[in-house]
C-alpha cells in the first residue's frame, strides 16, 4: 500500500514537473489564436493594432508568443526588437530564407505554417519553430510557437 502511494505521488509530482514546463511557452493552439486576434485587431484599427503588437500590450505577449507584421515593402512594422528591419530578407539560424517563405504562405482569409530554427528567448541555440503566417489587409502578419 505505502508502495503504491509513493508511485502515486512521485507521478503526480513528475506529471507537475511537465506542466510547469509545457506552461512556459506557447502552444500551437494558443498561437493560432492570438494571430487570429491580431487579424481582427489590424482590421478594426491598424495603425493601434502594430503599436500595441510591438509593445506587447493589450495581451499580445503571452510568455514567448507575440504577433510580428511586415508591410508591403517587406519591411517590420510590428516586432518587439526588430521593428524597421527587413521581414522580408531574415534567414534562421541556418540560413533558411524565413522571411521570403512567411512572405509566399501567407494569403489573405487562411493561415499557413512556416516552420525555421530559432533560439528561444534569452538562449544562442536555435530550436524547431513555427509560424501561423496570414495576410491582413497590406500587412503579412504572424505567430511562432516553439516545438
Amino acid at each position: 500500500m505505502l508502495q503504491q502511494l509513493f508511485a502515486v505521488s512521485a507521478l503526480a509530482f513528475f506529471g507537475s514537473i511537465g506542466s510547469a514546463v509545457a506552461a512556459e511557452y506557447g502552444t500551437p493552439a494558443e498561437a493560432k489564436a492570438l494571430l487570429e486576434k491580431a487579424v481582427m485587431a489590424v482590421k478594426a484599427d491598424k495603425t493601434k493594432a502594430l503599436v500595441m503588437f510591438t509593445k506587447g500590450e493589450g495581451g499580445f505577449k503571452d510568455r514567448d508568443l507575440y504577433p510580428y507584421c511586415g508591410g508591403p515593402d517587406g519591411y517590420f512594422t510590428a516586432h518587439p526588437t526588430l521593428l524597421g528591419k527587413s521581414l522580408k530578407e531574415l534567414r534562421d539560424k541556418y540560413g533558411r530564407p524565413l522571411g521570403e517563405e512567411v512572405y509566399a504562405a501567407a494569403r489573405d482569409g487562411s493561415i499557413a505554417e512556416v516552420s525555421y530554427m530559432w533560439p528561444r528567448p534569452g538562449q544562442t541555440d536555435p530550436v524547431a519553430k513555427v509560424a501561423f503566417v496570414t495576410r491582413v489587409d497590406d500587412q503579412v502578419c504572424a505567430v511562432g510557437y516553439y516545438k
